[in-house]
């Protein structure tokens, strides 16, 4: 049997290439499937009027377990893009809080918020379509893909970022070490 080899794409992505023949295509046509209907959910979300053309599918042993969109305006709540909202409803539907044993699909490249959820629910894949520049040519900040890439070099957010002094940072700090043997993560 021949050894799996390392690809390097134009994208300066890797993957690694099965020694079986069609194991590749069956990958690739798997992602378009469910990548397909991450899209259907921007289209409905967007139809809607219930936020932004950005769809998001949590998939588990090849089976759709949630399929969402944007849902911004419609919850009046700026956190809730498409990947956000199928991580809380997945993480509901499997009453559990780490997703390790799932992949998620995103019609749009995730901004820093979504990719930080998508890694603190330690879900195992990303697959997503559209690049943040897409998402930019019709308006949406261009903080997400310069923040992703590290290619700002204009837009500073505006918010002003402080540590709290004395007591409140030290009470803070407190919580940690008083609480660690009542909650154990994971």
């Amino acid at each position: 049997m021949e050894e799996a080899k390392v690809i390097e794409t134009k994208d300066g992505t890797v993957s690694v290439a099965s020694a079986f023949a069609g194991h590749q295509q069956a990958v690739q046509d798997r992602d378009h499937k469910f990548l397909s209907k991450a899209v259907e959910e921007a289209y409905t979300g967007v139809d809607c009027g219930h936020g932004g053309p950005f769809g998001a599918v949590v998939v588990r042993n090849d089976e759709v377990v949630v399929s969402c969109h944007n849902m911004v305006l419609k919850n009046t709540d700026p956190t809730a893009h498409a990947e956000v909202t199928a991580i809380r409803e997945a993480c509901k539907k499997l009453q559990q809080i780490e997703l390790s044993d799932c992949e998620i699909y995103a019609s749009c490249e995730p901004c820093p918020m979504c990719f930080g959820a998508i890694h603190l629910s330690r879900i195992k894949r990303l697959v997503y379509g559209a690049k943040a520049e897409a998402a930019i040519a019709i308006g949406f900040d261009n903080f997400i893909a310069d923040a992703l890439r590290g290619t700002s070099k204009h837009q500073k957010a505006h918010l002003e970022i402080k540590r709290a002094d004395g007591n409140g940072a030290i009470i803070a700090e407190q919580v940690f070490e008083k609480t660690k043997e009542k909650f154990q993560m994971y």
